[in-house]
């Protein structure tokens, strides 16, 4: 009969009992964890899906953080954006009301409005979502726009919007105030001529109602335009001439016949012949256009200046006149530089289209584009239009002060609702799209992740139920071991013989 070795049973029951609380261990960190094994080996067969599945949740969840962050800029945007409209609707009812008051006081108040209304455009313009620039193209790391005081009143050397608008207002003008016009007369004939220069005012045609009168031109480079008295009109006879002005439009200059001496606004006084008709003629004439100078022609002036200042960049600056202060004999333009001209967009410039500017993927293969240029149309549109009233300075004592602000508020309202141009409500809707499509795809995410997250649980989770059931028949296991594994540790040779 052979005796099997009481320390061979003891060491089998420690390796038992060290296998057991191993196992006990994984069981405390399954229960803790939710999970089956800690590392993929633990999984076998599964551990590859396991990391496919694992690595499709990281990518949604950086989508998700993503959108996130796309979400909360294009909401800053959408808000800038919407208090544009906001001044727009303000500006253009400050212009209504100034039209209404018989003085220049009405221009004043609507000039005070533009220029706080500017200060806010730029300030909106220059927002930020954390260090990030908002309006500024590529160039996130830099304000979109100059400050208001620059974009006005200059910066240092740097001419502002108030110099140009100036140095073109006296070379349309000229010296005389008539639009770099000559008006003369011969006996019986008053001529118009244009002077050499692209400034001032630009015959368009010219027209009679008077058998007693013949009109010619405009004909030739410089152009030229006349009236001859053949007799003397018959009140009510009329003579219009129509102009172009520096902005593209045109204005028309309407003379009536009249016995009256001095005639009325508008009118000028039959003579005693054709010679005497012509002489009162011109000097009718010459005050007219003296007086659409100092309204239409002024207002056109400014606004063209303004335009050449807004539609330029660092790479294209403003044109300026050509010549030295006084510039009444200035003949054409000159490109500006950085050097003497402020540039109101400090922003990146490029020829691809703003949205462009800015691109997040929110999923595998869908991005967004959500960009924004301060020099967009609609937007630059805004800002031109603000500033040409804020800088177009109109004296409460001026006589022609009424009729300049109304001649600017008509075209500075007429341009900012010009048809067939980008508006505000086009980026909105645009920035809104990347919106529609990030809220989308974020439903579409969490979708996804819920059926991934489930499954996942499937292959490499475990029940707590199961696992604690597991747990306690374990405790049980090794309680019973290890009370064996005592007993056999007071057993000695002196008992057994016993």
């Amino acid at each position: 009969m052979s005796v099997s070795s009481i320390g061979a049973q003891s060491q089998m029951i420690m390796q038992q009992l060290v296998q057991m609380r191993s196992q006990f261990d994984d069981l405390q960190r399954q229960l803790s964890t939710g999970q089956k094994s800690a590392t993929y080996a633990g999984l076998g067969v599964d551990r590859g899906i396991t990391v496919s599945l694992n690595s499709q949740l990281s990518a949604l969840s950086s989508f998700n953080d993503t959108i996130q962050n796309v979400m909360a800029r294009t909401n800053i945007m959408q808000t800038v954006l919407g208090n544009m409209t906001d001044i727009t609707t303000t500006v253009k009812s400050a212009m209504v009301q100034a039209n209404g008051v018989s003085d220049g006081s009405g221009a004043a108040i609507a000039q005070q409005t533009a220029q706080s209304s500017l200060d806010q455009l730029l300030a909106l313009l220059n927002s930020q979502s954390g260090d990030r620039y908002l309006f500024s193209g590529r160039a996130t790391d830099q304000p979109a726009v100059e400050t208001l005081d620059h974009i006005l009143n200059g910066d240092g050397s740097k001419a502002g919007l108030k110099q140009l608008i100036t140095e073109r207002n006296q070379a349309d003008l000229g010296i005389d105030g008539l639009g770099r016009l000559t008006i003369s007369s011969a006996g019986s004939t008053v001529q118009v001529d244009e002077q050499a220069t692209t400034f001032g005012l630009k015959l368009a045609s010219i027209t009679t109602t008077s058998g007693n009168a013949t009109v010619s031109g405009p004909t030739g480079s410089p152009a030229s335009m006349s009236v001859n008295f053949t007799g003397v009109p018959a009140p009510g006879d009329t003579v219009t001439m129509r102009f172009n002005l520096p902005d593209g439009t045109s204005s028309n200059v309407t003379l009536t016949a009249t016995t009256e001496s001095p005639p009325g606004a508008n009118q000028f006084t039959i003579g005693a012949n054709a010679n005497q008709t012509a002489a009162n003629f011109q000097t009718a004439l010459t005050s007219v256009i003296g007086t659409l100078g100092a309204t239409a022609l002024t207002a056109a002036s400014a606004v063209a200046a303004s335009s050449d200042f807004f539609n330029a960049d660092a790479n294209n600056p403003p044109q300026r006149v050509n010549g030295s202060s006084p510039f009444y004999a200035a003949t054409g333009l000159v490109p500006g530089t950085t050097a003497n001209t402020v540039i109101w967009y400090t922003g990146e410039t490029g020829a691809d289209p703003a949205r462009s500017t800015a691109t997040a993927r929110i999923d595998t293969s869908l991005t967004v584009n959500y960009g924004a240029r301060a020099n967009e149309d609609a937007i630059r549109n805004l800002v031109q239009n603000v500033a040409t009233l804020a800088a177009v300075n109109i004296s409460p004592t001026d006589p022609n002060g009424v009729a300049l602000s109304s001649a600017l508020d008509q075209r500075l309202t007429t341009n900012l609702g010009a048809p067939g141009q980008q508006t505000i409500a086009d980026i909105e809707s645009d920035i809104a799209g990347a919106q529609t499509a990030m809220q989308a795809a974020t439903k579409r995410h969490q979708q996804t992740s819920a059926s991934l997250s489930d499954f996942l649980q499937q292959i490499d989770g475990v029940s707590n139920e199961q696992v604690g059931a597991e747990l306690l028949t374990l405790q049980t296991r090794m309680q019973a071991s290890l009370q064996v594994t005592s007993m056999l540790s007071q057993i000695s040779l002196v008992n057994y013989i016993k």
